[in-house]
């Protein structure tokens, strides 16, 4: 399974192939130069519970922390993944 990123414009997505069938994709925006939209996440149906989808949103943070991009997780998925990684904490964008 390769996982690449896709982008055009502010929207965007991380997505898992492996010869040439998409697995699952996480979609974003980005609403400025220095946040990222976390808005959907999935995988294909015989890759459910395989770890696809964790291996999407590991790679949004890798993405972000690399070019210094808070995160707004509104994907219920990515949120709960990211909320049981305490070393992620720090790229949550929190207003105000």
């Amino acid at each position: 399974m390769i996982i690449k990123r896709n982008q055009t414009g502010n929207k965007g997505m991380f997505y898992a192939e492996q010869d040439g069938a998409l697995l699952g994709q996480l979609s974003y925006s980005v609403p400025s130069p220095d946040k990222m939209i976390l808005e959907h996440t999935e995988v294909n149906n015989a890759m459910r519970g395989k770890g696809t989808g964790r291996r999407l949103v590991e790679h949004a943070i890798t993405y972000a922390r690399a070019n210094n991009i808070k995160i707004i997780p509104l994907c219920p998925f990515a949120k709960t993944i990211i909320g049981k990684r305490p070393e992620w904490q720090d790229l949550i964008f929190h207003p105000g």
